[in-house]
């Protein structure tokens, strides 16, 4: 196992996040938020590429070609990398502005559960939401009362989701219901002690949840008890999001941030918002594919 990150892309990116594998395209996949960049990266060969995006993308997942279920600051679109095509689905939350996208994934279904997040700190309440969506549906709401969403993540059998409101710092776990998505009987899977807070998240095939740390430089593996099992620190301290990744999904790919880094922060950490990558001696699981359908 290897317990040193490999600096995979040293991309500078501003809030490097959405980590996901695309086997389609046999790619690592992530979207710089405040960049307004995508980017992959194909581990077989080393070959990596990014493309310029019209708005803030805070998740997505891949569809055919170079097309994305995009999750932009507003709302769902179907987008196209290289010809810039975008087509609407539904905006989210347009009532409430001070709120945008943030955090999602498939779940076992194929469905795309997401959240937002309140980018006006001082209001009393918070307002942002999780959400549900699939093919030939509207968007649903799930929760709400959110600040920050994060770390949505699917146990393997699909039963358990994982979420955390970030400055809660804590993890949430749910009952999920596979045949319709609605979630039930929330508790506190881990509290998260030390300088960091609960960003993005994965689960292995053993069940245990990976989950990166924004502000404490390091992703934590939990077993499904929620005991601490392993500690990957990292030379940044603004940690994202991680995802299993290559030919047998055996290692764990991970963004990070330089937002709000002032120049001595920086110069202490020359890689923050770079791609890494860890041999964990664990497997992930595939995602479960978007409908095609959605393209319509």
């Amino acid at each position: 196992m290897q317990s040193e990150p490999e600096i995979v892309v040293d991309a500078a990116n501003e809030l490097g996040e959405g980590v996901v594998w695309s086997p389609a395209h046999r790619e690592v996949q992530w979207t710089d938020i405040f960049g307004r960049h995508f980017w992959a990266y194909r581990p077989e060969d080393g070959q990596r590429q990014s493309w310029p995006l019209p708005d803030r993308l805070a998740c997505f997942a891949p569809l055919g070609g170079r097309s994305l279920l995009a999750g932009f600051a507003g709302g769902l679109e179907v987008f196209d990398l290289e010809s810039g095509a975008r087509r609407q689905i539904a905006p989210i939350e347009p009532d409430r502005p001070t709120t945008r996208l943030n955090d999602g994934k498939l779940d076992r279904e194929g469905r795309l559960v997401f959240g937002t997040m309140d980018e006006d700190a001082t209001g009393p309440e918070p307002i942002g939401q999780i959400w549900s969506y699939e093919a030939g549906s509207e968007p649903r709401a799930l929760v709400s009362g959110v600040r920050i969403s994060n770390s949505i993540a699917f146990s393997p059998d699909g039963r358990r989701m994982y979420f955390a409101d970030t400055p809660e710092r804590r993890i949430r776990c749910y009952d999920y219901d596979v045949g319709s998505g609605e979630l039930s009987s929330e508790w506190t899977f881990a509290l998260v002690k030390g300088p960091g807070f609960p960003d993005g998240s994965t689960v292995d095939a053993d069940g245990c949840l990976w989950n990166a740390e924004w502000g404490g430089g390091r992703v934590v593996r939990y077993t499904p008890a929620g005991r601490v099992d392993r500690v990957l620190p990292l030379p940044c301290s603004r940690v994202t999001c991680c995802a299993f990744g290559g030919a047998n999904l055996d290692r764990l790919f991970v963004t990070s941030a330089r937002t709000g880094l002032d120049a001595a922060a920086l110069a202490s950490e020359p890689y923050a918002g770079a791609l890494f990558a860890f041999d964990v001696g664990v497997r992930g699981i595939l995602d479960t594919p978007f409908s095609a359908s959605v393209r319509g």
